[in-house]
């Protein structure tokens, strides 16, 4: 989401390298660019004037380390303030159990998928999560929630006869806590835009069940708009956080950096993909890394200790170091990188990475190269020289695929295990002409 607003900062502070002092002269172009990016990226006008004065303010005069260049200081600063705008420190749910959660926002903003999204990720932290159907309007959105509670194997409740939203709560609510749930989540009825009925009916749902979290979930997408609607939630029902939804959509992403400013309601989760398991908590910290074009390590290293088998990860190396790695070794490989989400937020969590850009494709070579191992039988996986010309039509056809696409895998793979070997055998400047090579050729299909 946030790769125009790092190329346009990257290049808004390039012009500050070389300089020994950062003066009134030499900042007023950088930061009237830095403003110029902000407000590109949606940024709310108020916000961006504000952050501008308090970056200024602490720009001007200071003296440049011998160690450190302006264009590194100032983005220090520039780091510092984005945290403080997107607000110091992670904020999580109470500690309080059993813990009521409502979730509220508008229709489209992805409260139910939400739900279950929070749901799984609080049963793999210990708790006993259990969610509620009170989107009486819509049947299909009982049949989402219902389908991905038993997905994640999350309690459900819902009443399809029923239209009476705060007594579905609370017999919910009983119902929960007879199942020893200790987190319960209420996934209301959303509207195109927020009216008087919706308030009034969340409004008698809170009176009934008496929440301890009353959390907004918000389409990072709809930019200043989202701060707008976080602000009118929070003045009738009083927020104590927000999620946002779909940052992993090109949108430029001026919702994260206003929201909390503008409503003083702190960010505690952000959905960044389609699947359940795209979903994480909010750092301030790490985002504004992101946004810098300083990738968010830490995070990156959470989510492979998360989905990648430490075990599993041994056995690959030690096969990669003796040079005894077939396309069954691969196909693990790949099946647990995809694991972690999509090559693109992969790549921005690498510093200095955010802002190359992959082939718009390349996760869905990555599912091609994955369909064309699996048409494989574990015999040719294992030893690939046994595929000839008519097992390659066979495997072709079974993935969907061109003959030529199974070709150029192979080969490509060949060419790794020649790499492989060199590495092995401690020929570094002839395995450095074969990676050449392989760059040449596109790389290894799906990476």
């Amino acid at each position: 989401m946030f790769e125009n607003l790092t190329d346009k900062l990257t290049q808004a502070l390039r012009n500050l390298r070389g300089t020994g002092k950062l003066t009134e002269e030499n900042m007023a172009d950088a930061l009237k660019e830095v403003r110029a990016a902000l407000l590109a990226a949606d940024v709310h006008f108020k916000v961006t004037r504000e952050f501008i004065e308090r970056v200024q303010q602490q720009c001007v005069g200071q003296e440049v380390l011998k160690s450190v260049s302006p264009g590194q200081m100032i983005i220090k600063i520039i780091h510092d303030e984005l945290v403080s705008l997107l607000g110091q420190g992670t904020t999580g749910l109470g500690e309080k159990r059993p813990l009521k959660v409502l979730l509220v926002g508008l229709h489209g903003s992805g409260k139910t998928t939400t739900a279950a999204k929070l749901g799984k990720l609080l049963k793999k932290r210990g708790s006993r999560p259990f969610v509620v159907a009170c989107d009486v309007y819509r049947p299909a959105a009982i049949d989402q929630l219902e389908i991905l509670a038993k997905q994640e194997e999350l309690g459900f409740y819902a009443e399809r006869d029923s239209k009476d939203v705060p007594a579905i709560g609370a017999k919910a609510l009983d119902a929960a806590l007879q199942q020893n749930a200790d987190v319960i989540l209420f996934d209301t009825a959303g509207r195109l835009q927020i009216d008087h009925e919706l308030i009034e009916e969340v409004k008698q749902l809170r009176a009934r069940i008496q929440p301890d979290e009353i959390i907004l979930v918000a389409d990072g997408a709809l930019g200043q708009e989202a701060v707008s609607v976080a602000k009118t939630f929070h003045d009738a029902l009083q927020l104590t956080g927000l999620i946002l939804t779909k940052l992993d959509g090109d949108a430029r992403g001026g919702a994260a950096l206003s929201i909390k400013s503008v409503t003083g309601v702190p960010i505690k989760y952000v959905g960044t993909g389609e699947k359940t398991e795209d979903f994480e908590v909010f750092h301030p910290d790490r985002l504004a890394s992101r946004i810098l074009g300083m990738g968010d390590v830490v995070s990156l290293v959470e989510k492979a200790q998360e989905n990648i088998d430490q075990k599993e990860a041994e056995r690959m190396a030690e096969k990669m170091r003796k040079a005894d790695f077939n396309l069954e070794d691969f196909l693990s490989q790949m099946q647990q990188v995809k694991k972690m989400g999509s090559m693109q937020s992969i790549m921005g969590m690498m510093p200095g990475m955010s802002g190359v850009q992959l082939p718009d494709d390349s996760d869905r070579q990555m599912k091609r190269t994955e369909a064309i191992i699996l048409s494989m039988t574990l015999q040719e996986r294992r030893k690939p020289q046994l595929l000839n010309g008519s097992r390659r039509m066979r495997i072709a056809t079974g993935a969907g695929v061109k003959v030529l696409e199974v070709n150029q895998l192979i080969k490509q793979f060949e060419q790794m295990q020649k790499m492989m070997k060199m590495m092995k055998g401690g020929n570094q400047k002839k395995m450095m002409r074969q990676m050449e090579a392989m760059k040449g050729r596109g790389g290894m299909p799906g990476f």
